[in-house]
């Protein structure tokens, strides 16, 4: 397969409903998206990553211009007959956070042109030990009103889906009526995590900490910042009260994970393909807890199209042994979406593999221009092979 042209795009994927969390009141999402053109136009092959200030010091402009000193490498894979040539490529760049939302695009969309041209699921090249054919989604609940907070926990029990996901912030007291109202529509009934995007200090998390134990929270996620040093004396609070601290924001790299296993701080980590770098270092990262046993959940960031959330899928399939799988929210939340097919969980959270090649999805692409503004923000041409 030889590739003719790259094309990079700035999306903004609006959101039918507003979903806020302790960093960002969120209305839309601003994802890149690479196009792979190949073999005279017969082949496209699409990738995205969602680039974060907040997660890995990344946004749309940065993210664009790191993919393309990506592509100008001279083991950019012009010419592609082999997923190994996509592993090198991968693992000679620098993996550090400020370029994994780009890694993670730039890969899937070599991965999706090359399943497609050899008629391959994504799935199939990767090892299947850890394979499992059905998952269950867990759902999420924003920073809200007491209604609004009724009114989504119905919804999700309505999904019978009882793993949940709460945004929390610096507000104790509409922390407290937000666990105490899922609480109470789920009747004790749930396995609760909740997730603080790092807002707490050490005062307003000790604040916290009898409300966890009360509530049957099993999750605290990113209660304090990268760096925070007083999140030791928070966790060893935690583990006395049989509460699991999850990493997030913290660990963007396997560099990140192996300093939180040292540490001893965290018993789980939350892989996101945008943070972590795509689905090659997403599972050398998976690969190395599962040899330390510490747990993992397969996470997402907020308002991925139908590309991430089948990457995602892909990695949730991967890894029968995650704690929790989060993501494919794709109707839940989308107002519009970048492809055909909608990738979100059924009822009971429940979710398989894609039928197709590549990711298993196809671009929209009216509304990948129009989401976009009608054009790439960069096109990189393939000058050897002209």
């Amino acid at each position: 397969m030889l590739i003719d042209k790259v094309n990079i795009y700035q999306v903004v994927l609006p959101f039918s409903i507003e979903f806020s969390h302790s960093l960002r009141k969120r209305f839309s999402a601003k994802n890149i998206i690479v196009e792979v053109i190949a073999d005279h136009g017969e082949i496209k092959g699409y990738g995205e990553g969602a680039p974060r200030s907040y997660v890995t010091g990344e946004s749309q402009e940065s993210a664009a211009k790191m993919i393309k000193h990506f592509i100008h490498h001279d083991n950019f894979p012009w010419e592609l007959s082999d997923v190994s040539q996509v592993w090198d490529f991968v693992d000679y760049l620098s993996n550090v956070k400020e370029h994994n939302s780009a890694i993670c695009a730039i890969e899937m969309s070599l991965l999706d042109a090359l399943g497609k041209r050899q008629g391959k699921y994504i799935i199939e090249y990767f090892p299947h030990d850890f394979f499992i054919n059905t998952i269950y989604y867990g759902a999420a609940i924003p920073i809200a009103n007491k209604y609004r907070v009724i009114e989504i926990s119905q919804l999700i029990k309505r999904l019978k889906i009882n793993k949940l996901k709460l945004k929390v912030d610096k507000n104790f007291s509409s922390n407290k009526e937000a666990i105490e109202t899922i609480s109470s529509v789920f009747e004790g009934d749930y396995d609760l995590k909740i997730d603080v995007n790092g807002a707490w200090d050490y005062e307003l998390a000790l604040k916290h900490a009898s409300l966890i134990k009360e509530n049957k929270v099993q999750i605290v996620e990113q209660p304090m910042m990268p760096g925070d040093e007083d999140i030791s004396e928070f966790a060893e609070l935690m583990r006395t009260s049989g509460v699991v601290l999850m990493a997030d924001e913290s660990a963007c790299s396997l560099r990140d994970v192996e300093g939180i296993y040292k540490d001893g701080l965290y018993g789980m980590i939350n892989i996101r393909l945008s943070k972590c770098g795509g689905l090659r270092n997403s599972l050398k990262i998976i690969n190395y807890l599962r040899t330390k046993k510490l747990s993992f959940q397969i996470g997402c960031q907020l308002g991925e199209s139908g590309l991430l959330s089948a990457a995602g899928r892909i990695l949730s399939l991967l890894c029968c042994d995650a704690a929790y799988y989060d993501g494919s929210y794709d109707q839940y939340l989308l107002k519009e979406n970048v492809t055909f097919e909608d990738v979100s969980f059924g009822l009971r959270g429940e979710a398989g593999p894609l039928n197709g090649f590549g990711l298993g999805v196809e671009i929209n692409r009216e509304n990948l221009m129009r989401l976009s503004d009608g054009f790439p923000c960069a096109t990189i041409s393939n000058h050897v092979y002209k």
